[in-house]
């Protein structure tokens, strides 16, 4: 899975039509060139590949006044509405993707039915719970504290911690969606 490609997705699914120009300035106002690899030419080559791969339909439109090449509009195709969803579902489910494809689905779960968000969030929990069990499981605290383990401990204590931390998030946001469901 990647970022970019879930990020280009949705910022054209949003719109219904995008051009280039627009993905860009809204991914950027997003923030997600600073905490993804969504840079100006990734982004266009992202347009233009999963055009190539039918995601996409691509739309020439008129030459700008201003006299530049003819602006290109992009909109999703069936199968891109549905590669879109399925790394939406991935990315709320999967609990060892990187930081930048969670928050790319984080950005994007209201296009999915809350219901289904939450399931997906309880399977990233179970993930989550079960990778901090299995971690425990294989590596008791006296191999961990030995002197002879030291750098494996850190692995250890790392890998307990990033899923316990995200344990806690993902309870927690479950929690608010649950929370606001109730109120709405």
């Amino acid at each position: 899975m990647s970022a970019i490609r879930l990020l280009v997705l949705g910022a054209v699914r949003e719109r219904g039509r995008a051009h280039g120009y627009q993905v860009r300035g809204d991914l950027e106002s997003w923030g997600a060139h600073e905490w993804s690899t969504a840079k100006p030419g990734s982004i266009y080559h992202a347009l233009r590949q999963m055009a190539k791969q039918g995601l996409l339909r691509a739309h020439e439109m008129a030459p700008s006044a201003a006299g530049g090449p003819p602006r290109v509009e992009y909109e999703l195709t069936d199968e891109g509405d549905a590669e879109f969803l399925g790394m939406l579902r991935t990315a709320l489910a999967r609990h060892d993707q990187k930081i930048d494809e969670l928050t790319a689905g984080v950005g994007f779960l209201t296009c999915l039915p809350r219901e289904e968000v939450i399931a997906l969030l309880r399977e990233r929990l179970a993930a989550l719970d079960g990778w901090r069990s299995e971690v425990a499981r294989q590596w008791s605290s006296e191999e961990a504290d030995s002197q002879e383990w030291e750098p494996i401990a850190e692995i250890m204590r790392l890998w307990t911690h990033f899923s316990g931390s995200g344990a806690e998030w993902t309870r927690g946001l479950i929690e608010r969606l649950e929370k606001d469901a109730r109120t709405s």
